[in-house]
């Protein structure tokens, strides 16, 4: 339960301080006073956005922490999420002048999410303005699947539900590359081919070049490698010729001085090195012959492979080589897709076979549920003053899956006898609602884990014995938990085991609300002025002692 609510420099309050117990906690005060920004206040322990402008002053941190007795229950969430247990939980939330916010548990810093997740299965905070709540089908399933116990049922099946969308999204992304990819499969599969007809591994463009210019060029070749050869290795006047007759001289004079024998050895091995480059000249030419056909192969490889260098925006030989190998492998990820798309769709098949048998479990607790859920609304309904209303449910199958199973839910109402029944949000007044809700909140807390519930004017727009029948509903559902009820009502008032009031007054010319506990005189008095207005009567203390009894 709700032990402990400290507050500081929030909206009109400077510090606040106050102590809770079990039962039926009541708050009351005057329009105005305070009561909306307690509630605000707390809302930030459910993780709601922090608003820089509900900061007091401007040079100080706004701070809002509470302390919640816990049992063992909690400790798996708390484990779970790396956070320290304790039966008295501290959760806080601070923000700072920047209009930064921050979180804590225990004094450990969280992320809303986890506050959240956490403050959700703490409290439940029911302002008159949200009886629009059960006009979703959410909410109308979370009545239902609370009579009928479906928690464990629901967690299961949400489980394997956000698995199958998962893999929804997951089949519709692969479906999306599989189509852009076979759009352009055709064009690329003839680039592939193209590529891999040129036979760029066998392939020396340079050497294709080379012998491309020789037989260009065979003639021009030919009439200079003639007169290459003829300079060389014509007879006396042949550079062969004086080279060695220069040699011979050479060595006779290396063989009278020792110092001359490197120059007789360099010219020896010039001799011998031209003479080579003479004989490889001569069998060149010897070979050099002008093949037409060879010509035409060879032009035609050439400008094959310059025709796929132009169109590929490519230098060289090994950029074709890298673009042809991303072909192939492009290919090879569309078979992936292929794979995959078959084998999410299997993975389909078989959540989706899960799904309709817990989503048949869920259908047939929650048919179960709907008679308790009209016999007990009914039954308050008509101890709330409705004593014709009538209550039904239509649960009827979905076409396909969503997350709370495979079925619709209209929750459909009348108050009055002879008139037909109609969906709940077309058919409740405005003096009905807070009745239904009050009936429906009841039922809910019956059946629910949740330690502490605030109704904030649930009560609005009722009086007399109505308002006495509320609060008889009230204090019972204070039994199964800790209820907090702020109300102008001196029906639900009388019947607080605590009750506290918020008061607005002016400090240091500034307005200021606060929050005090009542004793046994302060709540008659207070009671009283509920009945009366500011000037309380003999008659309504009388009437307040009464309401008390």
């Amino acid at each position: 339960m709700l032990s402990k609510i400290y507050i500081k420099n929030f909206a009109l309050i400077d510090s606040l301080n106050i102590d809770l117990h079990s039962g039926l906690q009541v708050i009351t005060g005057e329009t105005g006073a305070g009561k909306s920004i307690i509630l605000g206040a707390l809302r930030l322990i459910l993780g709601e956005r922090a608003d820089l402008r509900a900061v007091n002053s401007a040079e100080a941190k706004s701070v809002v922490e509470v302390e919640f007795r816990l049992d063992d229950q909690y400790r798996k969430f708390f484990d779970e999420n790396d956070l320290d247990f304790d039966a008295a939980t501290i959760i806080r939330r601070e923000i700072l002048p920047s209009g930064k916010s921050r979180a804590f548990v225990n004094d450990v810093p969280v992320m809303l999410d986890v506050l959240k997740r956490l403050s959700v299965q703490l409290i439940d905070i029911h302002s008159q303005f949200e009886s629009s709540d059960l006009f979703t089908e959410e909410y109308q399933f979370r009545i239902i699947d609370g009579l009928a116990g479906n928690r464990s049922l629901l967690t299961e099946y949400q489980t394997e539900f956000n698995r199958y969308r998962q893999l929804k999204q997951e089949l519709a992304k692969i479906r999306v590359l599989l189509a852009e990819g076979n759009k352009e499969a055709d064009y690329k599969n003839f680039l592939l081919t193209e590529l891999t007809d040129a036979n760029l591994d066998e392939l020396d463009f340079a050497e294709m070049q080379s012998q491309l210019a020789v037989q260009e060029n065979a003639g021009v070749i030919a009439e200079n490698l003639s007169s290459v050869l003829g300079k060389l290795g014509q007879e006396e006047i042949g550079i062969l010729s004086l080279l060695n007759d220069s040699r011979v001289r050479m060595q006779k004079v290396a063989d009278l001085s020792q110092s001359f024998a490197d120059l007789h050895r360099r010219l020896d091995e010039t001799y011998v090195e031209l003479k080579d480059v003479a004989d490889e000249v001569e069998a060149e030419a010897e070979n050099l012959q002008s093949d037409p056909l060879l010509y035409e192969e060879l032009l035609t490889n050439i400008n094959r492979i310059n025709a796929l260098l132009l169109k590929h925006n490519a230098a060289e030989v090994e950029e074709l080589k890298s673009i042809r190998d991303q072909l192939a492998g492009e290919q090879g990820s569309l078979a992936e897709l292929e794979d995959a798309l078959a084998a999410t769709e299997q993975q389909i098949v078989s959540v989706e076979k899960k799904l309709t048998d817990l989503a048949k479990k869920l259908a047939a607790a929650r048919a179960k549920a709907v008679l308790v859920f009209v016999d007990k609304t009914e039954a308050l309904l008509k101890q709330l003053g409705l004593e014709k209303a009538k209550v039904e449910v239509e649960l009827q199958a979905a076409t396909d899956f969503n997350s709370l199973g495979r079925e619709n839910i209209r929750l459909l109402f009348q108050a009055n006898a002879g008139f037909p029944l109609k969906p709940i949000q077309t058919a409740i007044s405005g003096g009905e609602r807070s009745r239904v809700m009050l009936a429906i909140k009841k039922i809910m807390a019956e059946n629910a884990e949740l330690p502490t519930l605030i109704l904030d004017e649930i009560d609005t727009g009722v009086s007399g014995r109505i308002a006495e029948e509320m609060g008889k509903v009230m204090r019972d559902m204070s039994r199964d938990l800790q209820l907090i009820v702020i109300t102008h009502l001196a029906q639900v008032a009388a019947k607080g085991d605590d009750n506290y009031k918020v008061m607005k007054s002016e400090v240091e010319g500034r307005t200021r609300s606060t929050i005090v506990p009542l004793t046994a005189d302060e709540k008659l008095q207070e009671i009283a002025q509920l009945l009366s207005g500011s000037r309380v009567t003999d008659a309504a203390i009388e009437q307040a002692k009464e309401l008390m009894k």
